[in-house]
C-alpha cells in the first residue's frame, strides 16, 4: 500500500448517453472563467460548474461565490462504447493548494528536525510534530467532504441515480 501525500478520489462509471450528449450537458451547465482575465465572464445562471471543456476531456470545479481552498479540481475523461459511454473522473486539490499543503509540511518538518537537533527541546518538536499532522488531517478530512458535495452534484446534473456517497 502506498500513502499518498496529497489526497485524490478516481471514479468511473457507464452511461446510456453518448459521449457527444454528456458533453453537450456539461457544456450546458459548465461556465468558462479565465482567472486571469480582469473582465467578468458572461454569467450563465444554468451553470453549476466553473472550468473547460475539450472534445472528450473536461476540468471542471463546482461554482462557488466565496474561495475555498479545499474544493476538489474534477478532471475527467469520456470514453465512447457500443451502448452509451464510460465517464472517467478524478477529484484532486488544485496544484496551489497542493502545493501550499506539502509546503507547510516541510516547514513543519524542519521545525521538529530544527526542535530535537537545534535547540534539544521536544516540547517544541512535538508541537510542530503535531501541528503538521493536523494540518495534514484536517485537509484531508475537508477534501473527502467536499469532494461528495461535488460528486453528489455532478451525478445530479448528469442524471445519475447512484453514487451519492464516495466510497474511500
Amino acid at each position: 500500500m502506498m500513502v499518498r501525500l496529497v489526497p485524490k478520489y478516481s471514479e468511473s462509471f457507464v452511461s446510456t448517453m453518448d459521449s457527444r450528449q454528456v458533453m453537450k450537458k456539461l457544456d450546458g451547465i459548465t461556465r468558462w472563467v479565465n482567472f486571469l482575465d480582469r473582465t467578468e465572464a458572461t454569467q450563465r445562471e444554468s451553470a453549476v460548474f466553473n472550468g473547460s471543456l475539450k472534445e472528450d476531456c473536461f476540468r471542471i470545479s463546482k461554482k462557488i461565490d466565496k474561495a475555498d481552498s479545499f474544493l476538489p479540481l474534477i478532471k475527467g475523461e469520456v470514453a465512447p462504447l457500443a451502448k452509451g459511454c464510460l465517464i472517467s473522473l478524478e477529484y484532486s486539490f488544485f496544484p496551489s493548494t497542493a502545493f501550499l499543503l506539502g509546503f507547510w509540511g516541510v516547514i513543519s518538518f524542519a521545525l521538529t528536525v530544527v526542535f530535537l537537533s537545534v535547540i534539544q527541546d521536544w516540547k517544541l518538536a512535538l508541537l510542530s510534530l503535531l501541528a503538521g499532522m493536523a494540518n495534514y488531517g484536517f485537509a484531508f478530512w475537508h477534501f473527502r467532504r467536499k469532494v461528495r458535495e461535488s460528486q453528489a452534484l455532478f451525478h445530479e446534473a448528469m442524471g445519475l441515480k447512484a453514487g451519492k456517497n464516495a466510497s474511500w
